[in-house]
Protein backbone atom coordinates (compact mmCIF):
# COMPACT_ATOMS: atom_id res chain seq x y z
CA UNK A 1 0.00 0.00 0.00
CA UNK A 2 1.23 3.49 -0.83
CA UNK A 3 2.42 5.64 2.05
CA UNK A 4 1.29 9.26 1.55
CA UNK A 5 4.01 10.46 3.93
CA UNK A 6 6.85 9.23 1.71
CA UNK A 7 8.24 11.48 -1.00
CA UNK A 8 8.96 10.28 -4.51
CA UNK A 9 12.67 10.38 -3.61
CA UNK A 10 11.99 8.06 -0.66
CA UNK A 11 10.31 5.53 -2.94
CA UNK A 12 13.11 5.86 -5.49
CA UNK A 13 15.81 5.30 -2.85
CA UNK A 14 14.02 2.23 -1.42
CA UNK A 15 13.59 0.72 -4.87
CA UNK A 16 17.21 1.47 -5.78
CA UNK A 17 18.42 -0.32 -2.67
CA UNK A 18 16.30 -3.38 -3.44
CA UNK A 19 17.46 -3.32 -7.07
CA UNK A 20 21.11 -3.32 -6.01
CA UNK A 21 20.38 -6.34 -3.81
CA UNK A 22 18.89 -8.18 -6.77
CA UNK A 23 15.36 -8.09 -5.31
CA UNK A 24 13.68 -6.95 -8.50
CA UNK A 25 10.15 -8.08 -7.63
CA UNK A 26 10.20 -6.12 -4.37
CA UNK A 27 11.69 -3.12 -6.15
CA UNK A 28 8.83 -3.19 -8.64
CA UNK A 29 6.27 -3.26 -5.82
CA UNK A 30 7.83 -0.17 -4.25
CA UNK A 31 7.96 1.61 -7.60
CA UNK A 32 4.31 0.82 -8.34
CA UNK A 33 3.30 2.22 -4.95
CA UNK A 34 5.36 5.33 -5.58
CA UNK A 35 3.93 5.90 -9.05
CA UNK A 36 0.41 5.57 -7.66
CA UNK A 37 1.13 8.73 -5.67
CA UNK A 38 3.60 10.43 -8.02
CA UNK A 39 2.62 9.43 -11.60
CA UNK A 40 4.88 12.12 -13.12
CA UNK A 41 8.03 11.22 -11.22
CA UNK A 42 10.81 10.79 -13.77
CA UNK A 43 13.06 8.85 -11.40
CA UNK A 44 10.31 6.36 -10.55
CA UNK A 45 9.58 5.69 -14.22
CA UNK A 46 13.30 5.19 -14.93
CA UNK A 47 13.58 2.89 -11.92
CA UNK A 48 10.57 0.89 -13.09
CA UNK A 49 12.13 0.54 -16.54
CA UNK A 50 15.47 -0.75 -15.24
CA UNK A 51 13.78 -3.21 -12.87
CA UNK A 52 11.80 -4.61 -15.77
CA UNK A 53 14.94 -4.73 -17.88
CA UNK A 54 16.62 -6.76 -15.14
CA UNK A 55 13.64 -9.13 -15.13
CA UNK A 56 14.06 -9.51 -18.92
CA UNK A 57 10.63 -7.95 -19.53
CA UNK A 58 11.98 -6.09 -22.51
CA UNK A 59 8.73 -4.84 -24.06
CA UNK A 60 7.48 -3.52 -20.71
CA UNK A 61 10.88 -2.03 -20.02
CA UNK A 62 10.80 -0.22 -23.34
CA UNK A 63 7.36 1.16 -22.51
CA UNK A 64 8.58 2.50 -19.15
CA UNK A 65 11.68 4.08 -20.66
CA UNK A 66 9.56 5.77 -23.31
CA UNK A 67 7.24 7.16 -20.62
CA UNK A 68 10.27 8.54 -18.81
CA UNK A 69 11.58 10.13 -22.00
CA UNK A 70 8.18 11.70 -22.61
CA UNK A 71 8.82 13.61 -19.38
CA UNK A 72 12.46 14.43 -20.27
CA UNK A 73 13.60 13.61 -23.84
CA UNK A 74 17.25 14.23 -22.93
CA UNK A 75 17.48 12.01 -19.85
CA UNK A 76 20.73 10.14 -20.47
CA UNK A 77 20.02 7.13 -18.22
CA UNK A 78 16.63 6.61 -19.83
CA UNK A 79 18.17 6.84 -23.31
CA UNK A 80 20.84 4.29 -22.38
CA UNK A 81 18.26 1.94 -20.89
CA UNK A 82 15.96 2.29 -23.88
CA UNK A 83 18.91 1.45 -26.12
CA UNK A 84 19.55 -1.73 -24.10
CA UNK A 85 15.90 -2.76 -24.33
CA UNK A 86 15.85 -2.10 -28.07
CA UNK A 87 18.96 -4.25 -28.52
CA UNK A 88 17.20 -7.11 -26.76
CA UNK A 89 14.19 -6.61 -29.02
CA UNK A 90 16.38 -6.77 -32.12
CA UNK A 91 16.02 -3.10 -33.05
CA UNK A 92 19.72 -2.38 -33.40
CA UNK A 93 19.51 0.74 -35.55
CA UNK A 94 17.09 2.39 -33.11
CA UNK A 95 19.34 1.41 -30.20
CA UNK A 96 22.37 2.99 -31.86
CA UNK A 97 20.39 6.18 -32.40
CA UNK A 98 19.74 6.31 -28.63
CA UNK A 99 23.43 5.85 -27.90
CA UNK A 100 24.46 8.44 -30.48
CA UNK A 101 21.96 10.84 -28.92
CA UNK A 102 23.75 10.45 -25.59
CA UNK A 103 27.06 11.33 -27.23
CA UNK A 104 25.43 14.31 -28.92
CA UNK A 105 24.21 15.54 -25.53
CA UNK A 106 27.81 15.67 -24.32
CA UNK A 107 28.02 12.71 -21.96
CA UNK A 108 31.33 11.32 -23.28
CA UNK A 109 33.01 11.93 -19.94
CA UNK A 110 30.38 9.93 -18.03
CA UNK A 111 32.56 6.91 -17.30
CA UNK A 112 29.82 4.59 -16.00
CA UNK A 113 27.43 5.46 -18.79
CA UNK A 114 30.00 4.78 -21.52
CA UNK A 115 30.84 1.40 -19.97
CA UNK A 116 27.15 0.55 -19.57
CA UNK A 117 26.50 1.20 -23.25
CA UNK A 118 29.65 -0.64 -24.30
CA UNK A 119 28.73 -3.72 -22.27
CA UNK A 120 25.18 -3.73 -23.65
CA UNK A 121 26.57 -3.70 -27.20
CA UNK A 122 29.18 -6.33 -26.32
CA UNK A 123 26.53 -8.71 -24.98
CA UNK A 124 24.69 -8.49 -28.30
CA UNK A 125 27.92 -9.26 -30.24
CA UNK A 126 28.18 -5.71 -31.59
CA UNK A 127 31.81 -5.70 -30.56
CA UNK A 128 33.06 -3.00 -32.94
CA UNK A 129 30.48 -0.56 -31.60
CA UNK A 130 31.21 -1.68 -28.04
CA UNK A 131 34.92 -1.04 -28.50
CA UNK A 132 34.12 2.51 -29.57
CA UNK A 133 32.38 3.29 -26.28
CA UNK A 134 35.07 1.50 -24.25
CA UNK A 135 37.65 3.61 -26.07
CA UNK A 136 35.79 6.80 -25.19
CA UNK A 137 35.76 5.77 -21.52
CA UNK A 138 39.46 4.91 -21.60
CA UNK A 139 40.45 8.17 -23.28
CA UNK A 140 38.36 10.31 -20.94
CA UNK A 141 39.47 8.33 -17.87
CA UNK A 142 43.02 7.14 -18.49
CA UNK A 143 43.20 5.83 -14.92
CA UNK A 144 40.22 3.49 -15.34
CA UNK A 145 41.23 -0.15 -14.98
CA UNK A 146 37.70 -1.21 -15.93
CA UNK A 147 37.76 0.70 -19.22
CA UNK A 148 41.17 -0.72 -20.09
CA UNK A 149 40.01 -4.26 -19.31
CA UNK A 150 36.90 -3.86 -21.44
CA UNK A 151 39.07 -2.70 -24.34
CA UNK A 152 41.12 -5.87 -23.83
CA UNK A 153 38.04 -8.08 -23.94
CA UNK A 154 36.81 -6.37 -27.11
CA UNK A 155 40.21 -6.59 -28.80
CA UNK A 156 40.34 -10.32 -28.08
CA UNK A 157 36.88 -10.91 -29.49
CA UNK A 158 37.89 -9.01 -32.63
CA UNK A 159 40.98 -11.17 -33.12
CA UNK A 160 43.47 -8.50 -32.02
CA UNK A 161 45.50 -10.62 -29.60
CA UNK A 162 48.33 -8.09 -29.22
CA UNK A 163 45.81 -5.39 -28.40
CA UNK A 164 44.10 -7.66 -25.89
CA UNK A 165 47.39 -8.38 -24.12
CA UNK A 166 48.27 -4.69 -24.02
CA UNK A 167 44.97 -3.53 -22.56
CA UNK A 168 44.64 -6.35 -20.04
CA UNK A 169 48.14 -5.66 -18.76
CA UNK A 170 47.33 -1.96 -18.70
CA UNK A 171 44.24 -2.72 -16.59
CA UNK A 172 46.38 -4.64 -14.09
CA UNK A 173 48.96 -1.86 -14.01
CA UNK A 174 46.15 0.48 -12.98
CA UNK A 175 44.60 -1.96 -10.48
CA UNK A 176 46.50 -5.08 -9.52
CA UNK A 177 43.42 -6.38 -7.67
CA UNK A 178 41.27 -6.50 -10.83
CA UNK A 179 40.63 -10.24 -10.66
CA UNK A 180 38.38 -10.43 -13.72
CA UNK A 181 41.07 -8.93 -15.96
CA UNK A 182 43.75 -11.13 -14.41
CA UNK A 183 41.75 -14.32 -14.97
CA UNK A 184 41.03 -13.31 -18.56
CA UNK A 185 44.72 -12.57 -19.15
CA UNK A 186 45.67 -15.90 -17.61
CA UNK A 187 43.31 -17.76 -19.93
CA UNK A 188 44.65 -15.85 -22.94
CA UNK A 189 48.25 -16.72 -22.02
CA UNK A 190 47.26 -20.35 -21.46
CA UNK A 191 45.73 -20.51 -24.93
CA UNK A 192 49.02 -19.16 -26.32
CA UNK A 193 50.92 -21.97 -24.61
CA UNK A 194 52.60 -19.60 -22.15
CA UNK A 195 51.79 -21.84 -19.20
CA UNK A 196 54.14 -20.43 -16.56
CA UNK A 197 52.96 -16.87 -17.28
CA UNK A 198 49.34 -18.06 -17.09
CA UNK A 199 49.97 -19.75 -13.76
CA UNK A 200 51.63 -16.57 -12.44
CA UNK A 201 48.35 -14.69 -12.97
CA UNK A 202 46.04 -17.50 -11.84
CA UNK A 203 47.97 -17.79 -8.58
CA UNK A 204 47.30 -14.12 -7.78
CA UNK A 205 43.55 -14.80 -7.65
CA UNK A 206 41.42 -16.38 -4.93
CA UNK A 207 39.07 -19.30 -5.58
CA UNK A 208 36.08 -17.04 -4.89
CA UNK A 209 37.19 -14.71 -7.71
CA UNK A 210 36.24 -17.40 -10.23
CA UNK A 211 32.70 -17.52 -11.57
CA UNK A 212 33.27 -20.30 -14.11
CA UNK A 213 35.30 -23.49 -14.00
CA UNK A 214 37.81 -23.07 -16.81
CA UNK A 215 40.55 -20.99 -15.16
CA UNK A 216 40.23 -22.84 -11.85
CA UNK A 217 40.67 -26.17 -13.62
CA UNK A 218 43.62 -24.80 -15.58
CA UNK A 219 45.28 -23.57 -12.38
CA UNK A 220 45.02 -27.05 -10.87
CA UNK A 221 46.34 -28.68 -14.04
CA UNK A 222 49.28 -26.27 -14.19
CA UNK A 223 50.16 -26.68 -10.52
CA UNK A 224 50.13 -30.44 -10.92
CA UNK A 225 52.32 -30.38 -14.02
CA UNK A 226 54.73 -27.52 -13.22
CA UNK A 227 55.11 -28.08 -9.46
CA UNK A 228 54.62 -31.85 -9.69
CA UNK A 229 51.90 -31.74 -7.05
CA UNK A 230 49.84 -34.88 -6.42
CA UNK A 231 46.13 -34.58 -7.07
CA UNK A 232 45.32 -34.62 -3.35
CA UNK A 233 47.88 -31.97 -2.34
CA UNK A 234 46.55 -29.60 0.32
CA UNK A 235 47.41 -26.63 -1.92
CA UNK A 236 44.85 -27.79 -4.48
CA UNK A 237 42.00 -28.42 -2.03
CA UNK A 238 40.51 -24.87 -2.05
CA UNK A 239 40.47 -24.92 -5.85
CA UNK A 240 38.92 -28.37 -6.06
CA UNK A 241 36.29 -27.21 -3.57
CA UNK A 242 35.56 -24.15 -5.69
CA UNK A 243 35.11 -26.35 -8.76
CA UNK A 244 32.59 -28.43 -6.86
CA UNK A 245 30.72 -25.28 -5.79
CA UNK A 246 30.61 -23.97 -9.34
CA UNK A 247 29.39 -27.30 -10.68
CA UNK A 248 26.61 -27.34 -8.10
CA UNK A 249 25.63 -23.75 -8.96
CA UNK A 250 25.32 -24.47 -12.69
CA UNK A 251 21.70 -24.47 -13.79
CA UNK A 252 21.03 -27.50 -16.05
CA UNK A 253 19.00 -25.38 -18.45
CA UNK A 254 21.76 -22.79 -18.72
CA UNK A 255 24.31 -25.53 -19.34
CA UNK A 256 22.17 -27.00 -22.10
CA UNK A 257 21.74 -23.59 -23.71
CA UNK A 258 25.50 -22.99 -23.54
CA UNK A 259 26.15 -26.32 -25.26
CA UNK A 260 23.56 -25.54 -27.95
CA UNK A 261 25.09 -22.08 -28.45
CA UNK A 262 28.53 -23.64 -28.86
CA UNK A 263 27.33 -26.03 -31.56
CA UNK A 264 27.79 -24.89 -35.14
CA UNK A 265 25.64 -25.91 -38.12
CA UNK A 266 28.10 -28.63 -39.15
CA UNK A 267 27.94 -30.24 -35.72
CA UNK A 268 31.35 -29.07 -34.55
CA UNK A 269 31.91 -26.76 -31.61
CA UNK A 270 32.81 -23.13 -31.71
CA UNK A 271 36.24 -22.03 -30.47
CA UNK A 272 35.88 -21.38 -26.72
CA UNK A 273 37.32 -17.89 -27.22
CA UNK A 274 34.29 -16.98 -29.35
CA UNK A 275 31.79 -17.47 -26.53
CA UNK A 276 30.35 -14.69 -24.37
CA UNK A 277 32.71 -12.53 -22.35
CA UNK A 278 32.27 -14.20 -18.96
CA UNK A 279 31.39 -17.68 -20.23
CA UNK A 280 33.38 -20.52 -21.74
CA UNK A 281 32.61 -23.99 -23.02
CA UNK A 282 31.39 -25.98 -20.02
CA UNK A 283 33.75 -28.82 -19.30
CA UNK A 284 33.01 -31.57 -16.80
CA UNK A 285 35.22 -30.55 -13.84
CA UNK A 286 33.85 -32.26 -10.77
CA UNK A 287 35.90 -34.69 -8.73
CA UNK A 288 39.38 -33.36 -9.45
CA UNK A 289 40.84 -35.88 -7.04
CA UNK A 290 39.45 -38.99 -8.68
CA UNK A 291 41.01 -42.38 -8.18
CA UNK A 292 42.99 -43.60 -11.23
CA UNK A 293 40.64 -46.53 -11.62
CA UNK A 294 37.51 -44.38 -11.94
CA UNK A 295 35.63 -44.85 -15.20
CA UNK A 296 34.96 -41.91 -17.52
CA UNK A 297 32.97 -41.43 -20.69
CA UNK A 298 33.53 -38.95 -23.52
CA UNK A 299 31.78 -38.33 -26.81
CA UNK A 300 33.40 -36.89 -29.94
CA UNK A 301 31.72 -34.40 -32.26
CA UNK A 302 31.31 -37.29 -34.69
CA UNK A 303 29.21 -39.11 -32.10
CA UNK A 304 31.80 -41.76 -31.12
CA UNK A 305 31.76 -42.65 -27.42
CA UNK A 306 34.77 -43.87 -25.44
CA UNK A 307 34.64 -45.32 -21.91
CA UNK A 308 37.39 -46.22 -19.45
CA UNK A 309 40.22 -44.60 -17.52
CA UNK A 310 41.79 -41.47 -19.00
CA UNK A 311 44.64 -43.56 -20.40
CA UNK A 312 42.24 -46.12 -21.87
CA UNK A 313 40.20 -43.37 -23.52
CA UNK A 314 43.31 -41.88 -25.14
CA UNK A 315 44.38 -45.37 -26.24
CA UNK A 316 41.00 -45.96 -27.90
CA UNK A 317 41.18 -42.58 -29.61
CA UNK A 318 44.65 -43.41 -30.88
CA UNK A 319 43.59 -46.81 -32.22
CA UNK A 320 40.75 -45.16 -34.17
CA UNK A 321 43.16 -42.69 -35.77
CA UNK A 322 44.45 -44.43 -38.92
CA UNK A 323 47.43 -42.10 -39.25
CA UNK A 324 48.62 -42.45 -35.67
CA UNK A 325 47.41 -45.88 -34.57
CA UNK A 326 50.98 -47.21 -34.49
CA UNK A 327 52.35 -44.27 -32.49
CA UNK A 328 52.94 -44.37 -28.74
CA UNK A 329 50.43 -42.62 -26.46
CA UNK A 330 52.91 -39.80 -25.87
CA UNK A 331 53.56 -39.37 -29.59
CA UNK A 332 49.83 -39.46 -30.32
CA UNK A 333 49.04 -36.74 -27.78
CA UNK A 334 51.89 -34.57 -29.03
CA UNK A 335 50.81 -34.90 -32.66
CA UNK A 336 47.17 -34.09 -31.88
CA UNK A 337 48.19 -31.11 -29.74
CA UNK A 338 50.52 -29.82 -32.48
CA UNK A 339 47.86 -30.27 -35.17
CA UNK A 340 45.20 -28.46 -33.10
CA UNK A 341 47.54 -25.60 -32.26
CA UNK A 342 48.37 -25.14 -35.95
CA UNK A 343 44.70 -25.17 -36.97
CA UNK A 344 43.06 -23.22 -34.14
CA UNK A 345 45.82 -21.63 -32.09
CA UNK A 346 44.58 -23.44 -28.97
CA UNK A 347 47.10 -25.31 -26.82
CA UNK A 348 46.29 -28.81 -25.52
CA UNK A 349 48.31 -30.06 -22.52
CA UNK A 350 50.22 -33.33 -23.05
CA UNK A 351 51.57 -33.79 -19.52
CA UNK A 352 49.22 -36.72 -18.83
CA UNK A 353 46.16 -38.46 -20.28
CA UNK A 354 43.62 -36.63 -18.10
CA UNK A 355 45.00 -33.19 -18.94
CA UNK A 356 45.08 -34.15 -22.62
CA UNK A 357 41.43 -35.28 -22.69
CA UNK A 358 40.26 -32.18 -20.82
CA UNK A 359 42.30 -30.01 -23.17
CA UNK A 360 40.71 -31.69 -26.19
CA UNK A 361 37.31 -31.05 -24.60
CA UNK A 362 38.16 -27.38 -23.98
CA UNK A 363 39.13 -27.12 -27.65
CA UNK A 364 35.62 -28.29 -28.59
CA UNK A 365 36.66 -31.62 -30.10
CA UNK A 366 34.76 -33.80 -27.64
CA UNK A 367 32.44 -33.62 -24.65
CA UNK A 368 33.19 -35.16 -21.27
CA UNK A 369 30.02 -36.92 -20.21
CA UNK A 370 31.37 -38.39 -16.97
Amino acid sequence: MSDPFLSSDDYSERAHRLYNEGQYDQALDVLRDGLALYPFSLDLHVGMAYARLAREEYAWSRHSFERALALDPDHEEALAGLGEALLKLGERAAALRCFDRILGLGFREDHDLMLQIGRALFREAMVDHARGFFDIAARCHADSSEAAACLGYAAHRLGDEDGALYWLRRALDLDATHAEARIYLGNLLYDRGEYEAALFHFEQTDPTDHVDELAAWRLIELKKSIYRLPGNDVELVPWANRLTELAEETDPTEQLLAEVEATQPDGTFRDPRQLELFGTLLVELQGMQRRPSEMHRVKTVAGVTYTGSWEEIVLQMKMDDRELSEASLEQYMQRIAYRNRAETGLAIPVTDAESFVRGVAAAGLLMIIR
